[in-house]
């Protein structure tokens, strides 16, 4: 069969819900060489035709760019729920034509001067709001991809872009690398000590995979490695202090030495993402970064990260004073002198001692169907629409996905999801995530106007039901749902027309996670918990001590973990702001003198974690790894309305809930998100209702 035809490839559809049963690997290189010669075609015919006008310029454009995120989206979603060789492969030969088509798009001279032109046009003054932000971010965003830039300095750029895409996948194939090139045999029962029976299972599996084709998870051999799931639980459960202290110097050291060494590469992506920034007329690459962001400079970014510092640093401290205090309870010989690698064994020991619970416990009280009725019933108190299974109405590409519509208080519908919640490790990455499917619109067909309602996908990874169980799902579990689902309301329950702006599209990476982070609150909340809480075979709900020591853990070592998020924070801004490559200073020196202020126990001297912090070298998060704390700021103050309504005043939660509906959710990209902020709470964002939330100041 001919897949390149129009009629016949599914991936040249371009519009409505994606035909997943129709679609195989073999479309992808077809469907997309096809759809980008069309598209080119189509962009140099608007080149020359594009008028200064929102129907000359912005209508086109939309069209355009559209049918590439319609097609190719479809191909990413694929790529992370059904991955397979020959989709990697498909993927992999199409994705430099894309990349290519992109950046011409975005250099494009017509089509900058149009939307300019727009800009300074008699039509601008009877724009709305969200028309002019989506102008006004097209022209921002082609002056940030190069577009005034001519002859020499224009190759010289698109030079730079190329060598820092091809050092940013470098960089992260190196951490892989170092990660997989390290292992640690055991053999012994006494090597095993403390260690819990999942990690057994998998350090016999990861020996297994080593050639030790008999090891088993009761005798062995077992093998740690430096993924997070056996480090991570290797650190916290190890009674073995000695090895404890050889795995965390693995860890620390990954991607510093011989043919992986990162370092080089540090030094030449600061200086070309420095080189970058001048040649667009910034001072330093940080400030570049801040163009497309909410915060509105490195001294407001600064600021910020100062205040949460100087209210956590004793905080943390003092955690640090308890833990020694706590080991010395304990008899640890090292009690008096604790290293890197005995914070998280004693941390643990110490939260199982305060809590007395572990997260398997609550597992028969979280059943998925459960906490589904339990998330809708809070989605229907607070925003007032229902949501209900529309299975079978829409093309699923697995059997365990489903399909729900959202309706508003009259029942009809106004936008739906797909969510695939269960891991498949042989074809769906893992993680969890919210993407758009379909994005709202108000279209004209066949002279009528009518709206495109919005689509979500909702991604999460937790345990498919086993032996007649339904999936039983850890608290983090629960409140990772909650996050995801908050990035799809904003996306579903959009009031803008113009996709440009709709949903999640225009917002700036600092407030996007806003209205997830708010949904993490509620997981907390006694009427949403107990709502949702109960055991899956008796019914009964769960017990209130669990309920208090769920509450009383939630701010346990927050001193220190609100450290290690800022310690990340500052010297990332650090070293794309006043770092210079090749100057008196280092970057570990650097790091060091940073840590000197945010740390509680100063980095080893080999500690080489920058070679390894794919976050902001090979990651979207270059001089933006704040947006964390930033975005925390937001949604802990916006939650706090609610908190000041009463959280057990039905009428007024859902008064507040309308107010956060129409603002937070409903506005999306269509303005800047501090007047979204300010619409909403009638005031800029606090730090003190973060701050309490954590645990580090009493609430008052």
């Amino acid at each position: 069969m001919n897949t390149s035809t129009m009629t016949q490839n599914p991936l040249l559809i371009g519009k409505g819900l994606p035909p997943f049963a129709d679609i195989t690997p073999e479309h992808v290189v077809p469907g997309m060489t096809q759809l980008l010669a069309e598209l080119d075609a189509e962009l140099t015919r608007l080149e020359e035709t594009a008028q200064p006008t929102w129907s000359g310029i912005v209508e086109p454009l939309q069209s355009l760019q559209e049918r590439l995120i319609w097609s190719w989206g479809i191909v990413n979603h694929l790529m992370g729920v059904k991955n397979s060789p020959e989709l990697r492969k498909a993927h992999e030969t199409v994705q430099p034509q894309v990349v290519q088509f992109i950046n011409r798009l975005n250099q494009s001279q017509p089509i900058y001067k149009a939307f300019k032109a727009l800009a300074d046009s008699p039509e601008w003054d009877v724009l709305e709001p969200a028309q002019k932000r989506i102008v006004e971010a097209a022209i921002r965003d082609a002056e940030l991809s190069g577009v005034g830039l001519e002859g020499e300095i224009r190759d010289r750029f698109n030079a730079i872009q190329l060598e820092l895409a091809d050092l940013s996948t470098k960089f992260s194939n190196h951490v892989l690398d170092a990660t997989k090139a390290f292992g640690l045999t055991l053999t012994t029962k006494q090597e095993v000590d403390g260690l819990p029976p999942s990690l057994l299972s998998l350090a016999a599996l990861a020996a297994r995979e080593a050639g030790e084709d008999a090891a088993t998870p009761e005798n062995g051999p077992w093998r740690i490695t430096l993924d997070f799931p056996s480090f991570g639980p290797f650190l916290k459960y190890s009674t073995r202090r000695d090895l404890r202290e050889t795995v965390y110097r693995a860890y620390i050291t990954r991607a510093s030495e011989g043919d992986l060494d990162n370092s080089p590469a540090i030094e030449r992506i600061l200086d070309l993402r420095r080189q970058k920034a001048h040649i667009l007329g910034f001072p330093s690459y940080a400030e570049l970064s801040l163009a497309s962001k909410m915060a509105p400079n490195v001294a407001a970014v600064e600021e910020l990260l100062e205040e949460l510092r100087a209210a956590s640093y004793d905080a943390g401290m003092k955690e640090f004073e308890d833990l020694k205090a706590f080991a010395a309870s304990k008899n640890a010989p090292e009690a008096a002198d604790l290293k890197h690698w005995d914070i998280p064994f004693w941390s643990e020991r110490q939260r199982e001692e305060k809590f007395s619970y572990t997260a398997e416990e609550l597992r028969p009280y979280f059943p998925l169907p459960q906490v589904l009725d339990g998330l809708f019933g809070l989605v229907k108190r607070i925003f007032n629409i229902a949501i209900t299974p529309a299975d079978g109405l829409a093309p699923v590409w697995h059997p365990d996905v489903r399909y729900f519509q959202v309706a508003d208080s009259t029942g009809e519908a106004i936008a739906y999801f797909y969510l695939d919640p269960y891991s498949r490790p042989s074809e769906k990455r893992g993680g969890a995530w919210m993407d758009e499917c379909v994005t709202r619109a108000k279209l004209i067909e066949d002279g009528h106007t009518k709206i495109r309602l919005p689509v979500a996908y909702l991604q999460c990874n937790q345990t498919p039901p086993v032996d007649g169980k339904p999936s039983l799902m850890t608290f983090a579990e629960v409140e990772t749902l909650f996050h995801e689902f908050g990035h799809g309301l904003q996306h579903m329950l959009t009031t803008v027309d113009y996709p440009g702006a709709a949903g999640i599209n225009n917002v700036e990476w600092d407030a996007v996670e806003l209205p997830s982070q708010f949904m993490e609150n509620w997981c907390y909340d006694r009427a949403t918990l107990f709502g949702m809480a109960r055991h899956y075979e008796t019914g009964e709900p769960l017990p209130e001590h669990y309920y208090q020591k769920l509450l009383a853990a939630r701010t346990y070592m927050s001193g220190t973990a609100t450290l290690r998020q800022l310690h990340f924070g500052f010297v990332d801004l650090e070293l794309h702001h006043r770092y210079q490559p090749g100057g008196k200073e280092t970057v570990n020196e650097l790091r060091n003198r940073i840590a000197a202020k945010t740390t509680v126990l100063k980095p080893l001297p080999e500690d080489s974690f920058l070679c390894a912090f794919n976050h902001i070298f090979a990651g979207g998060y270059a001089a933006g790894y704040y947006s964390y704390k930033w975005a925390e700021v937001l949604s802990a103050d916006a939650f706090a309305a609610f908190e000041e309504a009463g959280l057990e005043n039905e009428s007024a939660i859902a008064s507040v809930g309308k107010q956060f509906r129409d603002t937070v959710l409903g506005l999306g990209g269509s303005l800047h998100p501090m007047e979204v902020f300010k619409t909403f709470r009638g005031r800029e964002p606090s730090t003190k209702p973060l701050l309490i939330h954590s645990g580090l100041i009493p609430a008052t």
